[in-house]
C-alpha cells in the first residue's frame, strides 16, 4: 500500500490550443479551443470512436497556479463575502492541491489527433492528463443537492460573452 507521502508522475497527453490565454471566471459557453494530442506517443487509433460522442470529460493541469498560493482553509467563492466561507474541496476553483481541474466540453469535430472542443474552461497552452467521453450513465442516479450560493456563483459560467 503507498504511504501518505507517495508521489505520482503524470505526463501530458496533449495540450489545449487556443481559446482563451487568460483567466476569466465567467462566460465559457462557445470558446473554441482544439485539444492536440502527443503524436509522439499516440497514432489515430487512440481517438478511434470517439466521434461518436457529443461531450468530452477532460482532465488538465493548472499549470500557472503558483502552488505557493494554494490554499485549503475555508475562504468565501471568488472572495465574494456575500457567500459562506468554504474549504478547497469545497470550491472549483484552480488553487487545489494537486492543481487538477476537470472540465465537460462539446466534442465539435476531429481531425487525426486534434479534437475540436467548446466550452473547455481550460487555458492555451494548458496540459491535458486525460480524456474520456461523456456518458450519461456516469451521472448522479440520485438527486443532486447544492447549497443555493453555489448556484449564484455559477449562473454565468456557461452563458455566452454577450
Amino acid at each position: 500500500m503507498p504511504s501518505e507521502t507517495s508521489q505520482y508522475i503524470l505526463h501530458r497527453i496533449g495540450t489545449v490550443l487556443g481559446g482563451r490565454d487568460e483567466w476569466v471566471e465567467d462566460n465559457w459557453y462557445g470558446v473554441t479551443a482544439t485539444i492536440r494530442l502527443d503524436a509522439s506517443r499516440f497514432d489515430p487509433g487512440a481517438v478511434q470512436g470517439l466521434d461518436a460522442f457529443s461531450h468530452l470529460e477532460v482532465v488538465f493541469l493548472f499549470d500557472r497556479v503558483d502552488p505557493a498560493k494554494i490554499r485549503t482553509d475555508p475562504r468565501p467563492s471568488r472572495g465574494n463575502p456575500q457567500w459562506p466561507p468554504v474549504g478547497v474541496f469545497a470550491g472549483h476553483g484552480p488553487f487545489r492541491p494537486n492543481r487538477l481541474g476537470v472540465s465537460r466540453c462539446r466534442l465539435l469535430g476531429m481531425d487525426g489527433l486534434d479534437l475540436h472542443v467548446a466550452d473547455l474552461d481550460a487555458l492555451d497552452r494548458t496540459p491535458v492528463l486525460d480524456i474520456k467521453p461523456y456518458m450519461r450513465e456516469f451521472e448522479p442516479i440520485d438527486p443532486v443537492s447544492q447549497p443555493g450560493w453555489s448556484r449564484e456563483l455559477m449562473q454565468d459560467y456557461y452563458r455566452a460573452d454577450r
